[in-house]
């Protein structure tokens, strides 16, 4: 399934390009005006593409790994035909007019949806590139289980409120010297519940949800860098009116490592090496994230010299088989102190330089001068 495809637009299509071409295909396709068999399932595909494409974290996730990925790191399609709003849609179009008030009020008692939630997680490097299970703790509302989430205390004789009849609005016509005008604004009495304050529910004091502490464990996908958001279906703010909850979004702060520098999926270090190493060459033992590996040290390696050691990278995000390299960056090290056997050789390995380029050098002169 192709996200661009579905909406009709470019990779590199910007934000309200997104938002334009979904509207224009939600209007299209929307069960309420398309009444073709699989209008309500090209829908949900168009509201699953705009959730995805929309938010910067998934589109990113998505662009790179696709729906995979999307899975891999935890984002479960949140998208309920419930959340959109067809007049929205339409007077989006029509700018307030054939018959669409440009002051569209929405209906306080329609099911609403929860809000969403965020929490911020530290989690170290290592468990980043691995991923891992995290148990975390949150604060959210849930549905009131004295009043069943109405909001109202089941005991309550007049549960109606009495200035707007359980409706949540209230009209208010105005006569001018151009005619009748209508005004629906909500209601000052039940903030648009419908209910009757005086028959709130004693528990949630009329808000039809409780706040609450829980526990909850995710799963924290390998590959997962700094700043990356985690959605959780369902585990935000209750809905109300028998509107669906709210999803958490987890936002993963990776701490620094003192070993390892990270680039996208690879692993760059440093390893200091002698001048002797460096001529003659080594086999060194190093630490990667991975555990233990010997680095080949050519012979006559140079300051700055990078070896790779494939595969010892991360995992890639989204996949089992796929890993990142470790880059190896030599630094040769010049002694500053020397014993007094080391110097004996150094100058023993000097004069043999130094009498070989000098020989080199004769060569040359005698052979110009004839």
């Amino acid at each position: 399934m192709d996200y661009y495809e579905i909406l009709g637009v470019d990779k590199n299509a910007s934000k309200d390009e997104i938002k334009k071409a979904f509207r224009q295909m939600a209007r299209k396709y929307h069960p309420d005006v398309n009444k073709a068999p699989d209008a309500a399932d090209k829908f949900k595909e168009i509201g699953k593409a705009y959730e995805t494409l929309s938010d910067d974290s998934k589109r990113e996730v998505y662009d790179r790994y696709g729906e995979q990925g999307l899975q891999n790191a935890g984002y479960t399609s949140s998208f309920d035909m419930g959340d959109i709003d067809l007049s929205e849609i339409f007077s989006s179009f029509f700018g307030g007019g054939f018959g669409f008030s440009s002051g569209y009020e929405a209906n306080p008692n329609a099911p609403q949806r929860g809000e969403d939630l965020r929490l911020d997680i530290e989690i170290d490097f290592l468990q980043a590139c691995f991923g891992t299970e995290k148990e975390i703790k949150i604060r959210h509302l849930e549905p009131c289980e004295t009043c069943n989430s109405t909001g109202v205390d089941k005991d309550a004789k007049d549960t109606v409120c009495p200035t707007c009849g359980g409706v949540g609005r209230v009209q208010k016509s105005t006569r001018t010297m151009l005619g009748s005008f209508t005004s629906v604004t909500t209601c000052p009495t039940c903030r648009g519940t419908g209910k009757n304050p005086k028959a709130y529910c004693k528990a949630c004091k009329g808000v039809g949800a409780i706040e609450k502490e829980k526990k909850i464990t995710i799963k924290i996908p390998h590959g997962i860098d700094h700043g990356s958001k985690m959605r959780v279906a369902h585990e935000g703010n209750a809905g109300r009116n028998g509107g669906r909850p709210g999803d958490l979004y987890v936002v993963v702060h990776v701490k620094k490592s003192k070993e390892f520098i990270r680039k996208a999926f690879d692993i760059y270090t440093e390893l200091t090496i002698t001048t002797p190493q460096a001529v003659i060459g080594d086999n060194i033992e190093i630490k990667t994230i991975h555990g233990k590996a010997t680095v080949r040290i050519p012979m006559g390696s140079q300051n700055g010299d990078v070896i790779t050691l494939k595969g010892e990278g991360i995992p890639y995000f989204g996949s089992d088989n796929h890993k990142g390299n470790h880059y190896v960056t030599l630094k040769v090290e010049v002694p500053k102190k020397l014993t007094a056997e080391e110097e004996r050789l150094y100058r023993q390995l000097f004069n043999l330089t130094h009498k070989r380029d000098n020989g080199i050098f004769e060569r040359i002169k005698t052979t110009t001068s004839k």
